[in-house]
């Protein structure tokens, strides 16, 4: 068990609707400009079935997509926003993101992410904070 966990969901608990809903609002657009900067990265090959692939949704990824990352989970219950690609026809995002021993690796995906982190973490401070304070 994490420590701490009882006195977060206590807490959480107690955030107005109004906060829940800013941090939502923030966690989607972040999404969308994550998802947006990977596609316009991401190799373009005969077919589009990569960049196509790439996409985010709120619980869990597609079957068989790599996922980049979780935000919250599934102890929270009510926010968990995922990041993937290569689904389906796209199976091979990990060998674009990864290489192989024939092909070098072209990223399109880590290399976002890691941009985009730190704007991402202070966007959902910031209008977290300024709910709270409306609240």
């Amino acid at each position: 068990m994490v420590k701490g966990l009882a006195e977060f969901n206590r807490r959480w608990g107690a955030i107005p609707e109004k906060v829940r809903q800013a941090a939502r609002d923030t966690l989607e657009q972040n999404a969308e400009e994550i998802v947006a900067d990977m596609k316009r990265v991401a190799p373009k090959g005969e077919s589009l079935d990569l960049v196509n692939s790439i996409g985010w949704t709120w619980g869990d990824a597609p079957e068989g997509s790599m996922v980049i990352g979780t935000v919250g989970g599934k102890e929270y219950s009510t926010l968990r926003i995922t990041i993937y690609a290569g689904a389906g026809d796209a199976f091979y995002a990990r060998f674009q993101e990864f290489g192989t021993k024939d092909m070098p690796a072209n990223p399109f995906f880590f290399p976002v992410w890691r941009t985009r982190k730190r704007r991402v973490k202070s966007r959902l401070t910031r209008n977290i904070n300024k709910a709270i304070k409306e609240a």
